[in-house]
Protein backbone atom coordinates (compact mmCIF):
# COMPACT_ATOMS: atom_id res chain seq x y z
CA UNK A 1 0.00 0.00 0.00
CA UNK A 2 1.22 3.03 -1.13
CA UNK A 3 -0.45 5.60 0.52
CA UNK A 4 2.65 5.91 2.95
CA UNK A 5 5.55 3.94 1.85
CA UNK A 6 5.43 4.56 -2.04
CA UNK A 7 8.20 6.50 -3.91
CA UNK A 8 7.28 9.17 -6.69
CA UNK A 9 8.61 8.91 -10.07
CA UNK A 10 9.43 12.71 -9.64
CA UNK A 11 7.28 13.00 -12.78
CA UNK A 12 6.62 16.40 -12.35
CA UNK A 13 10.07 17.75 -11.63
CA UNK A 14 11.48 18.73 -15.42
CA UNK A 15 9.24 16.72 -17.35
CA UNK A 16 8.85 19.78 -19.79
CA UNK A 17 10.98 22.46 -21.71
CA UNK A 18 10.19 25.98 -20.83
CA UNK A 19 9.08 25.99 -25.02
CA UNK A 20 6.11 23.73 -23.68
CA UNK A 21 5.16 26.39 -21.67
CA UNK A 22 4.67 24.38 -18.59
CA UNK A 23 4.81 25.47 -15.06
CA UNK A 24 4.63 21.62 -13.18
CA UNK A 25 2.30 21.45 -10.44
CA UNK A 26 2.31 19.36 -7.27
CA UNK A 27 -0.12 18.35 -4.48
CA UNK A 28 0.78 20.71 -1.53
CA UNK A 29 0.90 17.79 1.31
CA UNK A 30 3.58 16.38 -0.45
CA UNK A 31 5.18 18.96 -2.68
CA UNK A 32 6.97 19.50 -0.17
CA UNK A 33 8.37 16.65 0.62
CA UNK A 34 9.54 16.20 -3.08
CA UNK A 35 9.51 12.34 -3.67
CA UNK A 36 6.94 10.59 -1.46
CA UNK A 37 3.97 10.88 -2.47
CA UNK A 38 0.19 9.47 -1.27
CA UNK A 39 -3.09 8.82 -3.08
CA UNK A 40 -3.64 12.20 -2.83
CA UNK A 41 -1.07 13.03 -5.41
CA UNK A 42 -0.92 10.07 -7.24
CA UNK A 43 -2.13 11.86 -10.43
CA UNK A 44 0.71 14.90 -10.15
CA UNK A 45 2.34 12.58 -13.61
CA UNK A 46 -0.83 13.63 -15.09
CA UNK A 47 -0.96 16.75 -14.22
CA UNK A 48 2.42 17.01 -15.22
CA UNK A 49 2.07 16.04 -18.56
CA UNK A 50 -0.91 17.66 -19.16
CA UNK A 51 0.41 20.84 -19.32
CA UNK A 52 -2.04 22.41 -16.08
CA UNK A 53 0.33 25.49 -15.20
CA UNK A 54 0.34 27.51 -11.67
CA UNK A 55 1.28 30.17 -14.02
CA UNK A 56 -2.28 29.97 -16.80
CA UNK A 57 -2.00 32.27 -19.44
CA UNK A 58 -4.83 33.53 -21.95
CA UNK A 59 -7.65 31.49 -21.97
CA UNK A 60 -7.13 28.90 -25.03
CA UNK A 61 -7.25 25.19 -25.39
CA UNK A 62 -4.69 23.13 -25.30
CA UNK A 63 -2.58 21.56 -28.65
CA UNK A 64 -3.23 18.50 -30.06
CA UNK A 65 -0.36 16.21 -28.84
CA UNK A 66 0.86 13.21 -27.97
CA UNK A 67 3.49 12.74 -25.17
CA UNK A 68 5.57 9.73 -24.28
CA UNK A 69 7.09 9.59 -20.63
CA UNK A 70 9.80 7.16 -19.01
CA UNK A 71 11.15 7.61 -15.56
CA UNK A 72 13.21 5.69 -13.61
CA UNK A 73 13.88 7.30 -9.48
CA UNK A 74 16.83 5.35 -7.62
CA UNK A 75 17.26 5.93 -4.01
CA UNK A 76 17.35 5.10 -0.62
CA UNK A 77 16.96 0.85 -1.58
CA UNK A 78 14.09 1.75 -3.61
CA UNK A 79 13.54 2.03 -7.50
CA UNK A 80 10.71 2.97 -9.68
CA UNK A 81 10.57 2.92 -13.25
CA UNK A 82 7.67 2.97 -15.59
CA UNK A 83 6.00 4.39 -18.86
CA UNK A 84 3.60 7.12 -19.54
CA UNK A 85 1.83 7.93 -22.60
CA UNK A 86 -0.91 11.05 -23.40
CA UNK A 87 -2.80 11.92 -26.27
CA UNK A 88 -5.30 15.27 -26.55
CA UNK A 89 -7.04 16.11 -28.93
CA UNK A 90 -9.78 19.61 -30.22
CA UNK A 91 -12.91 18.92 -31.86
CA UNK A 92 -15.88 20.39 -32.06
CA UNK A 93 -14.01 23.65 -32.25
CA UNK A 94 -14.29 24.60 -28.59
CA UNK A 95 -13.45 21.09 -26.92
CA UNK A 96 -10.58 19.12 -25.86
CA UNK A 97 -10.43 15.49 -24.84
CA UNK A 98 -7.11 13.91 -23.36
CA UNK A 99 -6.74 10.41 -21.96
CA UNK A 100 -3.60 8.97 -20.02
CA UNK A 101 -1.72 5.65 -19.15
CA UNK A 102 0.25 5.47 -16.56
CA UNK A 103 2.16 2.19 -15.37
CA UNK A 104 4.95 2.29 -12.56
CA UNK A 105 6.79 -1.02 -10.65
CA UNK A 106 8.38 -0.87 -7.90
CA UNK A 107 10.44 -2.25 -5.73
CA UNK A 108 11.80 -1.38 -2.60
CA UNK A 109 14.24 -2.61 0.00
CA UNK A 110 14.13 0.96 1.74
CA UNK A 111 15.05 1.43 5.55
CA UNK A 112 11.47 1.16 6.58
CA UNK A 113 11.14 -2.64 5.21
CA UNK A 114 14.82 -4.22 5.67
CA UNK A 115 13.97 -3.00 9.46
CA UNK A 116 10.43 -4.60 9.94
CA UNK A 117 9.39 -6.61 6.60
CA UNK A 118 10.85 -8.44 3.68
CA UNK A 119 11.59 -6.71 0.04
CA UNK A 120 8.44 -6.38 -2.00
CA UNK A 121 7.86 -5.52 -5.62
CA UNK A 122 4.80 -4.20 -7.28
CA UNK A 123 2.76 -2.53 -9.93
CA UNK A 124 0.22 0.09 -9.94
CA UNK A 125 -1.53 1.25 -13.22
CA UNK A 126 -3.37 4.63 -13.51
CA UNK A 127 -5.53 5.56 -15.89
CA UNK A 128 -6.80 9.36 -16.31
CA UNK A 129 -9.69 10.86 -19.20
CA UNK A 130 -9.95 14.76 -19.06
CA UNK A 131 -12.04 17.38 -20.84
CA UNK A 132 -11.70 21.09 -21.43
CA UNK A 133 -14.87 23.36 -22.88
CA UNK A 134 -13.28 26.83 -24.37
CA UNK A 135 -16.46 30.09 -23.89
CA UNK A 136 -15.21 33.53 -24.46
CA UNK A 137 -12.29 34.10 -22.23
CA UNK A 138 -13.01 31.16 -19.58
CA UNK A 139 -12.19 27.47 -19.78
CA UNK A 140 -13.93 25.00 -17.89
CA UNK A 141 -11.99 21.23 -17.18
CA UNK A 142 -13.40 18.04 -16.06
CA UNK A 143 -11.75 14.86 -15.36
CA UNK A 144 -11.43 11.41 -13.70
CA UNK A 145 -8.18 9.07 -12.60
CA UNK A 146 -8.61 5.47 -11.22
CA UNK A 147 -5.54 4.03 -10.13
CA UNK A 148 -5.23 0.16 -8.96
CA UNK A 149 -2.68 -1.76 -7.17
CA UNK A 150 -3.02 -4.71 -5.08
CA UNK A 151 -3.89 -3.20 -2.03
CA UNK A 152 -5.12 -0.15 -2.80
CA UNK A 153 -7.66 1.38 -5.52
CA UNK A 154 -8.04 5.51 -5.55
CA UNK A 155 -10.57 7.21 -7.66
CA UNK A 156 -9.90 10.85 -8.39
CA UNK A 157 -12.79 13.22 -9.71
CA UNK A 158 -11.58 16.85 -10.53
CA UNK A 159 -12.90 19.96 -11.85
CA UNK A 160 -11.90 23.55 -12.68
CA UNK A 161 -12.33 26.45 -14.17
CA UNK A 162 -10.28 29.89 -15.40
CA UNK A 163 -11.25 33.60 -16.61
CA UNK A 164 -9.70 36.25 -17.85
CA UNK A 165 -9.81 39.43 -16.85
CA UNK A 166 -8.56 42.69 -17.98
CA UNK A 167 -7.46 42.52 -21.54
CA UNK A 168 -5.73 38.96 -20.55
CA UNK A 169 -3.62 40.18 -18.25
CA UNK A 170 -5.04 38.31 -15.16
CA UNK A 171 -5.98 34.90 -14.99
CA UNK A 172 -7.92 33.41 -12.14
CA UNK A 173 -8.54 29.56 -12.05
CA UNK A 174 -10.67 28.25 -9.25
CA UNK A 175 -10.35 24.07 -9.11
CA UNK A 176 -12.01 21.07 -6.58
CA UNK A 177 -10.48 17.78 -6.33
CA UNK A 178 -12.65 15.07 -4.82
CA UNK A 179 -10.78 11.80 -3.95
CA UNK A 180 -12.11 8.35 -2.74
CA UNK A 181 -9.41 5.64 -1.46
CA UNK A 182 -10.16 2.04 -0.73
CA UNK A 183 -7.32 0.93 1.66
CA UNK A 184 -6.36 -2.92 1.67
CA UNK A 185 -3.87 -5.21 3.25
CA UNK A 186 -1.98 -7.87 2.07
CA UNK A 187 -2.61 -11.19 3.63
CA UNK A 188 -5.06 -9.86 5.49
CA UNK A 189 -8.58 -10.52 3.59
CA UNK A 190 -10.87 -9.44 6.76
CA UNK A 191 -8.69 -5.20 6.70
CA UNK A 192 -10.56 -2.76 4.42
CA UNK A 193 -10.82 1.03 5.53
CA UNK A 194 -11.35 3.79 2.94
CA UNK A 195 -10.23 7.63 2.42
CA UNK A 196 -12.17 10.35 1.33
CA UNK A 197 -9.68 13.51 0.02
CA UNK A 198 -10.91 16.97 -0.99
CA UNK A 199 -8.92 19.98 -2.07
CA UNK A 200 -9.58 23.02 -3.39
CA UNK A 201 -7.62 25.66 -4.90
CA UNK A 202 -7.28 29.00 -6.07
CA UNK A 203 -4.77 30.91 -8.46
CA UNK A 204 -4.06 34.07 -9.60
CA UNK A 205 -1.29 34.81 -11.95
CA UNK A 206 -0.60 38.36 -13.66
CA UNK A 207 1.67 39.89 -16.71
CA UNK A 208 3.86 42.64 -14.78
CA UNK A 209 5.51 43.50 -17.94
CA UNK A 210 6.20 42.10 -21.61
CA UNK A 211 8.76 40.15 -19.96
CA UNK A 212 7.39 39.14 -16.68
CA UNK A 213 5.10 37.02 -15.51
CA UNK A 214 4.04 36.47 -11.39
CA UNK A 215 1.43 34.00 -10.07
CA UNK A 216 0.16 33.03 -6.66
CA UNK A 217 -1.75 30.31 -5.52
CA UNK A 218 -3.45 28.78 -2.51
CA UNK A 219 -4.92 25.55 -1.98
CA UNK A 220 -6.32 23.24 1.17
CA UNK A 221 -7.02 19.52 1.52
CA UNK A 222 -8.97 17.61 4.05
CA UNK A 223 -8.32 14.14 4.45
CA UNK A 224 -10.77 11.44 6.42
CA UNK A 225 -9.84 7.97 7.09
CA UNK A 226 -7.69 5.49 7.39
CA UNK A 227 -4.52 7.76 6.55
CA UNK A 228 -1.96 5.62 7.88
CA UNK A 229 0.14 2.75 6.67
CA UNK A 230 -1.44 -0.84 7.70
CA UNK A 231 2.56 -2.08 7.17
CA UNK A 232 4.42 0.35 9.31
CA UNK A 233 5.40 0.16 13.14
CA UNK A 234 6.55 2.47 16.06
CA UNK A 235 9.42 1.47 17.62
CA UNK A 236 9.28 1.81 21.79
CA UNK A 237 12.25 1.69 24.62
CA UNK A 238 11.75 -2.74 25.53
CA UNK A 239 14.89 -3.11 28.22
CA UNK A 240 13.36 -7.06 27.83
CA UNK A 241 14.52 -6.95 24.10
CA UNK A 242 18.12 -7.85 23.17
CA UNK A 243 18.33 -4.92 20.88
CA UNK A 244 16.55 -2.39 23.65
CA UNK A 245 13.75 -2.09 21.71
CA UNK A 246 10.15 -3.89 20.19
CA UNK A 247 8.00 -2.42 18.23
CA UNK A 248 4.10 -2.24 17.43
CA UNK A 249 1.67 -0.68 14.88
CA UNK A 250 1.58 2.98 14.50
CA UNK A 251 -1.78 4.89 14.63
CA UNK A 252 -2.27 7.97 12.89
CA UNK A 253 -5.60 10.38 13.59
CA UNK A 254 -8.63 9.87 11.43
CA UNK A 255 -8.58 13.67 9.82
CA UNK A 256 -6.34 16.03 8.63
CA UNK A 257 -6.33 19.17 7.29
CA UNK A 258 -3.93 20.67 5.29
CA UNK A 259 -2.90 24.22 3.40
CA UNK A 260 -0.06 25.88 1.37
CA UNK A 261 0.24 29.05 -0.51
CA UNK A 262 3.19 29.88 -2.93
CA UNK A 263 4.74 32.41 -5.05
CA UNK A 264 6.29 31.79 -8.49
CA UNK A 265 7.66 34.31 -11.01
CA UNK A 266 9.13 33.91 -14.15
CA UNK A 267 11.39 36.31 -16.56
CA UNK A 268 11.92 36.20 -19.84
CA UNK A 269 14.84 37.50 -21.30
CA UNK A 270 15.44 39.19 -24.94
CA UNK A 271 17.59 36.15 -26.16
CA UNK A 272 14.40 33.55 -25.40
CA UNK A 273 16.11 32.61 -22.32
CA UNK A 274 13.91 32.10 -18.66
CA UNK A 275 14.59 32.75 -15.08
CA UNK A 276 12.17 31.33 -12.92
CA UNK A 277 11.30 30.79 -9.41
CA UNK A 278 9.61 29.96 -6.45
CA UNK A 279 8.51 29.58 -2.48
CA UNK A 280 5.99 27.56 -1.36
CA UNK A 281 4.82 27.38 2.62
CA UNK A 282 2.68 24.79 3.60
CA UNK A 283 1.17 23.70 7.11
CA UNK A 284 -1.07 20.98 8.73
CA UNK A 285 -3.15 19.72 11.24
CA UNK A 286 -0.76 17.51 12.45
CA UNK A 287 1.45 20.36 13.09
CA UNK A 288 3.77 20.15 10.01
CA UNK A 289 4.77 23.01 8.93
CA UNK A 290 7.89 23.23 6.18
CA UNK A 291 9.18 25.32 3.44
CA UNK A 292 10.10 25.66 -0.03
CA UNK A 293 12.63 27.64 -2.13
CA UNK A 294 13.35 27.14 -5.72
CA UNK A 295 15.37 29.07 -9.02
CA UNK A 296 15.76 27.89 -12.35
CA UNK A 297 17.37 29.02 -15.62
CA UNK A 298 16.53 28.19 -19.38
CA UNK A 299 18.70 28.93 -22.00
CA UNK A 300 17.86 28.11 -26.18
CA UNK A 301 20.73 27.87 -28.66
CA UNK A 302 20.81 28.32 -31.99
CA UNK A 303 21.16 24.94 -33.11
CA UNK A 304 17.65 24.34 -31.61
CA UNK A 305 18.49 22.82 -28.27
CA UNK A 306 17.28 24.25 -24.82
CA UNK A 307 19.17 23.78 -21.74
CA UNK A 308 17.59 23.43 -18.32
CA UNK A 309 18.74 23.99 -14.64
CA UNK A 310 16.89 24.11 -11.12
CA UNK A 311 17.93 23.80 -7.82
CA UNK A 312 15.07 23.64 -4.63
CA UNK A 313 15.58 23.41 -1.53
CA UNK A 314 12.71 22.00 1.34
CA UNK A 315 12.90 21.86 5.25
CA UNK A 316 10.58 20.45 7.16
CA UNK A 317 9.57 20.58 10.84
CA UNK A 318 8.01 17.20 12.28
CA UNK A 319 4.21 16.14 13.29
CA UNK A 320 3.37 16.09 16.58
CA UNK A 321 3.22 12.75 17.20
CA UNK A 322 6.06 11.47 15.59
CA UNK A 323 9.07 9.78 17.61
CA UNK A 324 11.86 8.17 16.43
CA UNK A 325 11.70 6.09 19.44
CA UNK A 326 8.80 5.98 22.36
CA UNK A 327 9.71 5.66 26.12
CA UNK A 328 7.33 2.75 26.02
CA UNK A 329 4.57 0.76 24.50
CA UNK A 330 1.62 3.09 23.93
CA UNK A 331 3.27 5.92 25.05
CA UNK A 332 0.10 8.47 23.62
CA UNK A 333 -2.87 8.58 21.50
CA UNK A 334 -1.20 8.41 18.05
CA UNK A 335 2.19 7.32 17.12
CA UNK A 336 3.99 7.55 14.09
CA UNK A 337 7.86 6.64 12.92
CA UNK A 338 7.25 7.44 9.22
CA UNK A 339 10.48 9.18 8.37
CA UNK A 340 8.79 11.66 5.23
CA UNK A 341 6.63 12.92 9.63
CA UNK A 342 9.87 13.83 11.03
CA UNK A 343 11.95 16.56 10.96
CA UNK A 344 14.60 16.65 7.63
CA UNK A 345 15.55 19.21 4.56
CA UNK A 346 16.26 18.05 1.27
CA UNK A 347 18.39 19.57 -1.54
CA UNK A 348 17.86 18.93 -5.27
CA UNK A 349 19.84 19.56 -8.52
CA UNK A 350 17.80 19.62 -11.98
CA UNK A 351 19.72 19.66 -15.01
CA UNK A 352 17.33 18.98 -18.63
CA UNK A 353 18.08 19.05 -22.27
CA UNK A 354 15.70 19.25 -24.96
CA UNK A 355 15.48 19.45 -28.89
CA UNK A 356 13.02 19.90 -31.93
CA UNK A 357 13.33 16.76 -34.14
CA UNK A 358 11.06 17.63 -36.19
CA UNK A 359 10.65 21.53 -37.38
CA UNK A 360 9.04 21.58 -40.58
CA UNK A 361 6.58 19.18 -40.21
CA UNK A 362 6.41 15.61 -41.62
CA UNK A 363 3.04 13.33 -42.30
CA UNK A 364 0.21 14.61 -40.19
CA UNK A 365 3.18 15.85 -37.61
CA UNK A 366 3.21 19.52 -37.40
CA UNK A 367 6.48 19.23 -34.71
CA UNK A 368 8.52 17.45 -32.38
CA UNK A 369 10.64 17.26 -29.44
CA UNK A 370 12.24 15.32 -27.18
CA UNK A 371 13.48 16.10 -23.52
CA UNK A 372 16.24 14.27 -20.66
CA UNK A 373 16.62 15.31 -17.28
CA UNK A 374 18.50 14.37 -14.58
CA UNK A 375 17.80 15.45 -10.98
CA UNK A 376 19.60 14.43 -8.16
CA UNK A 377 18.09 14.72 -4.71
CA UNK A 378 19.63 14.60 -1.19
CA UNK A 379 17.81 13.70 2.18
CA UNK A 380 19.26 14.68 5.92
CA UNK A 381 16.94 13.38 8.79
CA UNK A 382 17.02 15.46 11.90
CA UNK A 383 15.29 13.07 14.20
CA UNK A 384 14.91 9.35 12.30
CA UNK A 385 17.97 6.80 12.95
CA UNK A 386 19.56 4.21 10.66
CA UNK A 387 18.92 1.15 12.56
CA UNK A 388 20.49 -0.83 10.08
CA UNK A 389 23.66 0.78 11.98
CA UNK A 390 24.83 -0.90 15.02
CA UNK A 391 24.29 1.51 18.14
CA UNK A 392 25.37 0.68 21.81
CA UNK A 393 22.15 2.08 22.95
CA UNK A 394 18.89 2.65 21.61
CA UNK A 395 18.04 6.19 20.19
CA UNK A 396 21.68 6.37 19.91
CA UNK A 397 22.20 5.05 16.30
CA UNK A 398 23.49 7.32 13.24
CA UNK A 399 21.20 9.80 12.24
CA UNK A 400 19.62 8.75 8.45
CA UNK A 401 20.78 10.33 5.06
CA UNK A 402 20.73 9.05 1.40
CA UNK A 403 20.80 10.52 -2.05
CA UNK A 404 18.85 9.55 -4.99
CA UNK A 405 18.49 10.32 -8.76
CA UNK A 406 15.84 10.44 -11.08
CA UNK A 407 16.05 10.32 -15.12
CA UNK A 408 13.60 10.71 -17.26
CA UNK A 409 13.16 11.04 -21.32
CA UNK A 410 10.07 13.03 -22.73
CA UNK A 411 8.85 12.91 -26.19
CA UNK A 412 6.18 14.97 -27.35
CA UNK A 413 4.30 15.56 -30.74
CA UNK A 414 2.12 18.26 -32.41
CA UNK A 415 -0.44 17.68 -34.70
Amino acid sequence: MRAARRVAPVAAAGVTSVRHATAYTTDIRFGPRSIVTSAANRCALTIALLGISTLTLAAVLPEDRADVLFHSYDGGGVTVQGPSLLVRKKFAKNFSASANYYVDRVSSASIDVVTTASPYTEERTQYSVGMDYLHNRWILNLGLTKSDENDFVADTYNIGISQDFFGDLTTVSLGYTLGQDEVGRRGDPGFSDTIERQNYSLGISQILTKDLLLGFSFETITDEGFLNNPYRSVRFVDTGSAVGFSYEPELYPRTRTSEAAAIRWRYYLPYRAVFHGEYRRYGDSWDISADTFEIGYSHPLKSGWILDGKVRFYSQKKADFYSDLFPRSQYQNFLARDKELSTFSSSTVHLGISYDIVRSGWRFVERGSVSFSYDHIEFDYEDFRDLTQPAALAGEEPLYKFGANVLQIFVSFWF
